[in-house]
């Protein structure tokens, strides 16, 4: 059974960052591509961004234009671990952020549809205070 589990959300205000963790287990880590989701109250779950593992050590990442260049996502193998790095938040950023392994091992195809996604994580709130 997959299962993924977040942690490192909290309160941080404008224009600074947090790290995001996700450890996933329960699969064959480098099989599978990981996506993190955001959502707040009355609205749907968002794509924020998705990385995958091609083998001979490269990664492929894809990001939302709302977190584009301000995001990094990565992805450690050895440790069957995905980071969210966040950085320059602004207060829009504020939501419970999900982690999620992909029923695929690609990003490319329509990575922001959570439909896709095979196991999700309880989430972690993240607060930008302005």
């Amino acid at each position: 059974q997959v299962q993924v589990v977040e942690s490192g959300g909290g309160l941080v205000q404008t224009g600074g960052s947090l790290t995001l963790s996700c450890t996933a287990s329960g699969l064959t880590f480098t099989e599978y591509a990981m996506g993190w989701f955001r959502q707040t109250p009355g609205k749907e779950r968002e794509g924020v961004s998705c990385i995958s593992w091609n083998g001979d050590d490269e990664a492929t990442t894809y990001y939302a234009d709302a977190v584009k260049g301000r995001f990094t996502i990565s992805r450690d193998n050895s440790k069957n671990m995905v980071y969210l790095h966040m950085y320059r938040l602004k207060p829009e950023d504020t939501a419970m952020y999900y982690c999620a392994a992909r029923a695929y091992a690609s990003c490319s195809v329509s990575w922001v549809l959570s439909a896709h996604y095979i196991s999700w994580g309880r989430g972690t709130q993240v607060t930008v205070s302005s």
